[in-house]
């Protein structure tokens, strides 16, 4: 039910943009509320167990796009940007459906230090708050091609000025930058063993991710980059992004059965024991 109510909720939006009627604006944006509060149950059910918190890649993966679409629209009530939800909610419904077929060996984190948990949660945060940064880069260019290509489009009626638009991605962007140096730097403080930890694919390209992101931001304040190019490196930095948060645990815990610390097996043999 809650892929469903993900996929509805983008379908409104949609049709709401395209043939430019808010009604069904509004009946997206309910959709997606209760959406949101059906996903955090599912999670819940998912991811508490005895022995702490099951993080497993698709956990993972299903607990960031209920985070994007939740900082989405708690957003989207000052601005306007709720048709980044087109793109947002039926992506969350596919980490729903797959945290549902698929059954990976679970990674089960036991209690945490606080400043671990500063840690995952500012990660988590950073990669929510770029997320829709890339999204509205998305949108910016789609927006920036209509202005381009003059037709009687009442759906830019819809839709916030490019400006604005632009505004808010660049301050998604400061905003997931300085949280992702958190994130960063609180990560160093726990990392022992770079190699050990199967980490460095991660590391690297966190900090890559960071650089890019952090160079768009400079360009902005001293250069005034706007527009296609504005939109070209934040979709690079975010890409770049994606990769060090869930490419490297794709390839670790569903190719190689490995964890951060060891394989998933074997980490779970241990909390079982103690």
């Amino acid at each position: 039910m809650t892929g469903l109510a993900y996929l509805a909720a983008g379908a409104c939006l949609a049709l709401g943009f395209f043939h430019a009627r808010a009604g069904l604006r509004y009946l997206g944006a309910v959709l997606g509320i209760a959406a949101v509060l059906s996903h955090a149950v599912t999670l819940w059910l998912n991811m508490a167990t005895p022995l702490g918190w099951d993080v497993n890649f698709l956990n993972s993966l299903s607990l960031a796009a209920w985070m994007i679409v939740a900082v989405l629209l708690l957003g989207s009530v000052r601005m306007r940007s709720l048709e980044a939800g087109i793109i947002a909610f039926p992506g969350a419904a596919l980490m729903v459906w797959l945290q549902w077929l698929a059954q990976p060996s679970p990674m089960i984190l036991g209690r945490l230090s606080p400043m671990l948990e500063v840690h995952v949660f500012s990660s988590l945060l950073a990669y929510s708050l770029l997320s829709i940064a890339a999204i509205n880069a998305i949108l910016v260019a789609s927006q920036d091609y209509m202005l381009r290509h003059p037709r009687p489009l009442r759906q830019l009626e819809l839709l916030p000025p490019l400006s604005t638009v632009e505004t808010l991605m660049f301050r998604l962007i400061l905003g997931g930058w300085l949280v992702l140096s958190m994130s960063l730097l609180t990560g160093l403080v726990y990392l022992d063993d770079l190699m050990a930890q199967h980490l460095a694919h991660k590391t690297v390209l966190s900090i890559l991710s960071w650089l890019l992101f952090g160079l768009l931001l400079g360009g902005r304040w001293w250069f005034g980059w706007r527009g296609r190019r504005a939109v070209n490196w934040a979709l690079t930095a975010m890409v770049v992004l994606a990769l060090a948060y869930f490419g490297s645990r794709l390839v670790l815990e569903m190719i190689l059965d490995r964890s951060w610390s060891g394989p998933a097996d074997s980490l779970v043999s241990l909390m079982l024991s103690t």
